[in-house]
């Protein structure tokens, strides 16, 4: 289960060998004076250990070690404070010295088998603990629950998980208001997918500690894991009690994406990805999180980055070559897309993205290939079938497209795509009636589509049906104004009707409409030529080609924007600031319009 990536840390009391003055065992003549300080040191770092003085025993076992390093119980000690301290490879090398001397020393045993544990040599503490334990039953003492907590991870790390949950839940039962214990215990039962016991251990957990970030991270997961509510809330919470964790800010990141708000996932992701700088997983769920956003360009060196680390994971590559094809850039795409494919042959979406990436190179005879595979492995899929129609069309296959556009309209009759497509073939092919009962079906689907409005006005006019095809063209030429083809099919239309001058004064909007296109394409010739002389430094000339273009089109913001440019280089500042102002204002004109 993703997100029980954080050891437990367990504190355990250093146990040492008792009798110091056992160093001196083996002399038959009075301790020279180096064994005598070796004995008092001894007892100065017991006492140091008491305080809980770490650092001071430290020094006094080191000084044992120094003076008696034939005496077993200093090499013992030493350890023991070494693994406390976290220098855990050092402490092990002295407590292996002190079995090498004595193996019948338990404490070093006991200590040795923590080290092991913490240091991630499970396989050489089992057995020390396996020792301790049958000890522990002889002799009718049972084991600390910090060692039994310790045993069991030991035990979960070879695979052990039902002996270790065993013993996570004696140190449990020893110390029932341990809230690690119980979280340890959450997340062995969690790595045995038991989610009812996993979850129970996990309440148990806040409850004995309502500040344990931890904790509250694994029982979201766990409800997450479940669909359970409350989810987000105990990641959130998580988060507030230790805003600085990479892992819980990934994991809260994550699971606010998947819940579709990905508005509030971006701030904590970026977060996860500024803590950790080397994760490849958050820079993934970043760079996902900003393609859907709409920030494509910043999401495609995250995706780039968590491919090459990860070559063989598919969805990460059908992800980036998505993000490709959204930026256009669908001939880098299609080999990833392609080893994707190759990677999971039974992958819809890898064969749905790979087509699409053929469809924006205009390969359709790939895109179908890869399309009909998807269709093996998802035969119901309303889109799959859309794309193939679409396909089918694009090559001016309609009878093979109607056929898998209908059947795209039977298993989604709420989108408005297939059923406008079928009817734009239908209406390609004569089949007058079927288009307009299939554009119709569309438009109320889907109202706003100004040449869906067109298409059927002109469907029924080839029907007669001329007072539909008035209403239609109107609502065309509301939401497309600049368009002169509704114009043109309304004045033909209202000619049929004997309406010879409303006819009359619809062809003269048509042709005002494509004299201003035809002026405004002028406009950008003229504009583009003038940019290209005036980055060669012929400003004259350029000066002249804006001018021309402000003449086809006194409203074309750019050609305002290179005069200014140019007259500013011909030092006519005056002028140029007058023209840009022009600029300015038609673009918030534009701005205000949209």
């Amino acid at each position: 289960m993703p997100g029980y990536r954080c050891r437990m840390l367990i504190t355990v009391a250093i146990m040492l060998t008792a009798l110091p003055v056992r160093v001196f065992r083996g002399y038959a003549q009075e301790p020279s004076p180096s064994l005598k300080q070796a004995d008092a040191d001894y007892r100065e770092g017991t006492a140091a250990l008491s305080r809980n003085d770490l650092n001071a025993a430290l020094a006094d076992f080191q000084n044992v070690v120094r003076l008696a390093p034939g005496a077993e119980q200093g090499h013992s000690a030493l350890g023991a404070v070494l693994v406390r301290l976290g220098r855990v490879s050092e402490g092990i090398r002295e407590l292996e010295k002190a079995l090498a001397i004595q193996p019948s020393d338990s404490a070093a045993q006991l200590n040795l088998a923590l080290g092991y544990e913490q240091s991630g040599q499970a396989a050489k503490a089992l057995p020390l603990f396996q020792k301790l334990a049958a000890a522990s039953v002889s002799a009718n003492q049972p084991l600390a629950p910090g060692v039994l907590a310790s045993y069991a991870r030991a035990l979960a790390t070879t695979g052990q998980l039902k002996a270790a949950v065993a013993r996570m839940k004696e140190a449990a039962r020893r110390d029932p208001r341990n809230a690690v214990f119980q979280d340890g215990l959450g997340t062995l039962y969690a790595k045995l997918a038991d989610w009812p016991d996993a979850k129970q251990a996990f309440f148990a957990a806040v409850a004995d500690n309502p500040d344990f970030a931890m904790a509250h991270l694994h029982l979201g997961l766990t409800l997450r894991s479940v669909g359970g509510a409350g989810a987000l809330d105990e990641l959130t919470m998580a988060d507030e009690l230790e805003p600085r964790n990479p892992v819980i800010a990934l994991e809260l990141g994550r699971a606010l994406a998947d819940a579709g708000r990905d508005e509030q996932a971006l701030p904590v992701l970026q977060q996860a990805s500024k803590l950790d700088p080397g994760s490849t997983e958050a820079a993934y769920q970043l760079g996902l999180v900003l393609s859907r956003v709409d920030r494509v360009p910043e999401a495609i060196p995250l995706l780039q980055r968590a491919a090459d680390a990860n070559p063989g994971r598919a969805e990460i590559l059908i992800n980036l070559g998505m993000a490709l094809c959204l930026a256009q850039r669908a001939k880098v795409a299609v080999p990833l897309l392609q080893r994707a494919v190759t990677l999971e042959p039974n992958n819809v979406t890898a064969h749905q993205d790979l087509a699409v990436a053929y469809i924006q190179l205009s390969q359709f005879d790939d895109a179908i290939v890869q399309l009909r595979a998807a269709l093996k492995a998802s035969p119901d899929a309303a889109q799959l079938h859309y794309n193939l129609g679409y396909a089918l069309k694009m090559q001016d296959d309609a009878a093979g497209a109607i056929p898998e556009l209908e059947t795209a309209e039977r298993l989604n009759a709420s989108a408005p795509e297939a059923p406008y497509l079928l009817g734009v073939l239908y209406m390609q092919a004569g089949r007058y009636e079927d288009a307009a009962r299939e554009l119709s079906a569309s438009l109320k689907l889907k109202g706003d589509n100004g040449d869906g409005w067109a298409t059927l006005g002109s469907v029924y006019n080839k029907l007669d049906k001329l007072p539909e095809a008035v209403s239609a063209l109107q609502e065309a030429i509301r939401q497309s104004p600049l368009q002169a083809d509704p114009h043109l099919t309304l004045a033909a239309v209202l000619a049929k009707q004997n309406q010879g001058a409303e006819a009359t004064e619809e062809r003269k909007k048509a042709a005002d409409l494509m004299r201003a296109h035809m002026n405004s394409q002028r406009a950008e010739v003229s504009t583009n030529s003038g940019n290209s002389l005036l980055a060669n430094g012929k400003v004259e000339d350029a000066i002249a080609d804006y001018r021309e273009a402000l003449g086809f089109d006194a409203n074309y913001a750019e050609a305002h924007e290179g005069l200014a440019r140019a007259l500013e280089r011909q030092g006519k500042p005056m002028e140029a600031a007058t023209e840009r102002q022009r600029a300015t204002a038609l673009r918030q004109g534009q701005t205000k319009t949209q």
